[in-house]
């Protein structure tokens, strides 16, 4: 009876890494990308999409950066006014939030939380 189970446990000894592993590798790869948790500060003055937003985008995607200007296949495609925006918001967020957006450039701090401000608040046509 001793031989079956020594027998037993040595051969399910390869299951039982295969199974640690696999668990371990499934939990790394769905791991959120602790860069996208960006720490935003938003107990200002409320971000409006015309004052705050909408300049900090034409400048630096839309028109002052041909990325999402007219005509632009890139992403979202353009983004020339609210409603393009607003479509694209959850996109933009991400991608301002991990620092991957604007491709030919950078946002400034207070350009990064002005954006992911307004998203957070409801990304009003304001």
């Amino acid at each position: 009876m001793t031989t079956s189970i020594n027998h037993y446990s040595k051969s399910a000894l390869p299951i039982k890494l295969f199974v640690i592993t696999a668990a371990t590798l499934v939990f790394f790869a769905c791991k959120k990308d602790m860069q996208t948790a960006t720490v935003v500060d938003c107990s200002g003055a409320p971000k409006t999409f015309a004052t705050d937003v909408n300049p900090i985008i034409q400048a630096s995607c839309g028109t002052g950066s041909g990325c999402h200007g007219s005509g632009s296949s890139n992403g979202p495609g353009p983004l020339l006014n609210y409603s393009a925006v607003f479509s694209a918001h959850s996109d933009i967020r991400s991608a301002v939030a991990s620092g991957h957006m604007p491709l030919n450039g950078s946002l400034t701090a207070p350009e990064k939380n002005a954006i992911l401000c307004w998203i957070d608040s409801g990304a009003a046509n304001n």
